[in-house]
């Protein structure tokens, strides 16, 4: 039996460790803020919004996921896949909001998703990996960031995800009698 007290806070350390390393794209178009574009105000739900361009909901979900509003990101995301489901940024948005919340499950149908329309991009791999070392699966992990890696290498965010998965292969979860 693992100790679970260790384990939690291992991975929250990973998580707060990891928080700039999972990667959603970046916001095409028009500035959200400007007067053209009427935005919600933070924490306002979709379903208030009255009216807002059929692009919006991707940078509302960009903006909430680096806020870390994590819950909003994810329900602007799925907003933005309905509307336009051949949008490749808008799944991974949507997948990365879901590791964030632990609906790995999710994650990895919207992970599906995006490849089938774009195929294994760097990107894709590299938010993979970071949800394999979210859950845990430090091999999983390392395959996907490798893969990353070879697609291109010396890329900054991906070597810092390997040392930051190096480093958290040393919290050995020991069985506690």
């Amino acid at each position: 039996m693992f100790n679970s007290g260790v384990r939690i806070f291992a991975l929250a350390a990973v998580s707060f460790a990891l928080a700039a390393c999972q990667e959603v794209g970046p916001i095409p178009g028009p500035d959200p803020a400007s007067p053209a574009a009427p935005s919600p105000a933070l924490g306002q739900e979709p379903a208030q919004v009255k009216y807002y361009p059929s692009d919006q909901p991707y940078p509302l979900g960009v903006q909430n996921f680096n806020q870390g509003n994590f819950g909003l990101a994810e329900r602007y995301f799925q907003d933005a896949v309905e509307k336009a489901p051949k949008d490749v940024e808008a799944w991974i948005g949507l997948a990365a909001s879901y590791d964030r919340l632990a609906r790995f499950d999710l994650a990895d149908r919207a992970y599906r998703s995006a490849v089938k329309l774009r195929g294994e991009t760097v990107q894709i791999l590299n938010n993979e990996g970071y949800s394999y070392m979210l859950r845990g699966d430090l091999i999983k992990a390392r395959a996907k960031f490798r893969a990353a890696l070879r697609l291109s290498p010396g890329n900054p965010t991906i070597v810092d995800n390997l040392q930051l998965l190096d480093g958290s292969a040393k919290y050995i979860q020991r069985e506690v009698n």
